[in-house]
């Protein structure tokens, strides 16, 4: 059986989630499958009222710094983009090269999941601890050899933080309405650091 994972909702904490494509697959290698889930994550955001204060789009996983909704909690944000997103980009068909003779062979038996099941949900309680996790994210391009500078992976918050530039989703501040601007005092919960 598998072991039961602890979500702590209702703390005023940031989150640190992340989540994979289906099997690791590189769904999302394109500019236009990364260019679609901003689009999605920003108009999820404007409907359920988070924050997002940091992220990075990768190939096949996705790391955000979200802060809990106005309504519901992460996990519940997390299936509506999650879903949408799938949907989307399934929706749209795959072009073949131009002057490519098309055969009527049968479909290859295609995928089912688009994402993994599951997500690591990590409390974030400190400024010290949203730093760390931005220079995580921030740096993930750049570890995985896809840029030699995070300034030219341009699906992640790095333009904010390191220029005050707007990228190509905005970037939500602790101070703004509907949160608090400081950081709530530890639970005393231990978490597994994430890698």
């Amino acid at each position: 059986m598998r072991n039961p994972l602890r979500r702590y909702y209702g703390l005023g904490d940031l989150h640190f989630v992340t989540f994979s494509c289906y099997r690791r697959r590189a769904f999302l290698r394109t500019r236009r499958a990364r260019d679609c889930f901003l689009k999605i994550l920003d108009e999820v955001r404007s409907r359920h009222k988070f924050r997002v204060l940091g992220y990075v789009v990768m190939p096949e996983h996705v790391h955000l710094l979200l802060s809990e909704p106005a309504k519901g909690d992460p996990s519940k944000v997390l299936q509506v983009l999650k879903q949408k997103v799938s949907r989307a980009l399934r929706r749209q068909p795959r072009r073949s090269a131009s002057g490519q003779l098309s055969l009527a062979f049968p479909e290859a038996e295609t995928e089912t999941a688009f994402w993994q099941r599951r997500f690591y949900d990590f409390n974030v309680w400190s400024a010290k601890k949203v730093k760390e996790k931005l220079e995580y994210m921030h740096g993930n391009p750049v570890k995985r050899k896809l840029v030699t500078h995070p300034k030219d992976w341009p699906w992640s918050s790095w333009s904010h933080y390191a220029k005050g530039e707007e990228g190509l989703l905005r970037i939500d501040t602790l101070g703004e309405s509907g949160g608090r601007a400081s950081f709530p005092a530890s639970t005393g919960k231990s978490q597994k650091p994430h890698p």
